[in-house]
């Protein structure tokens, strides 16, 4: 990423160069994490992988992702964010935090999404097998909007993989650099985060190296 970021700066490194003047300066990557399972409910229903991880779309909002990661205070108490993303350009339309982590947070996060962006007809939206996407509400709620449902295989983060690259470099490289003191202080890093710095700035090799707004701008 740091060569990408040099070389969108009209400066050419090879990877080697890179590498020797991050040791000198004692630059490290930043190494990621596990995501913890959820316990999980029972769900209402479970959707087959119509995506199959084929995560490039022809055009925007033909193909979301929706997930849930926890977030712990400085006080110890956990919160919850769910994010939705674009898999065209691999921006965020939509995320919520709160203190719950149930199919009404899903819903309210999903309904910021049809709020903001214009979806096409026949949109899919794939998430995990978390009972917050396979309750009766959210369900409900998808068939109301004309949204089909897909769904991971058990077990297997793979099919939902720009998801969970986005979540972890949002804690591993944003949030777990910071004592998050309380709510507000949560959620002007994270807007801080993806509207600034990851929609506008950062680089994505999905996108050749385009952050998602200079993508969806081309």
């Amino acid at each position: 990423m740091v060569q990408r970021q040099f070389s969108k700066e009209g400066q050419s490194f090879s990877l080697i160069t890179v590498h020797k003047y991050m040791k000198e300066l004692s630059l490290r990557s930043i190494v990621y994490k596990r995501k913890p399972s959820y316990l999980r409910g029972k769900p209402h229903k479970v959707f087959p992988n119509i995506l199959n991880q084929d995560f490039s779309p022809s055009h925007t909002g033909q193909r979301w992702c929706a997930d849930f990661t926890y977030i712990r205070l400085s006080n110890g108490r956990m919160r919850y964010n769910c994010s939705i993303l674009d898999l065209k350009d691999r921006s965020i339309v939509a995320t919520k935090t709160a203190s719950y982590i149930t199919s009404d947070l899903a819903i309210e996060t999903l309904q910021q999404a049809l709020d903001q962006h214009s979806p096409t007809t026949g949109l899919i939206l794939h998430s995990d097998q978390g009972v917050q996407f396979t309750s009766k509400a959210f369900i409900h709620y998808c068939e109301q909007n004309g949204i089909k449902q897909s769904m991971s295989k058990a077990g297997c983060p793979y099919d939902n993989a720009p998801m969970e690259f986005f979540f972890g470099k949002l804690k591993n490289g944003h949030l777990h650099h910071y004592v998050i003191k309380n709510d507000e202080h949560l959620n002007n890093l994270i807007t801080d985060y993806i509207f600034r710095y990851y929609q506008h700035v950062r680089p994505h090799s999905a996108l050749g190296g385009k952050a998602p707004m200079e993508a969806r701008l081309a």
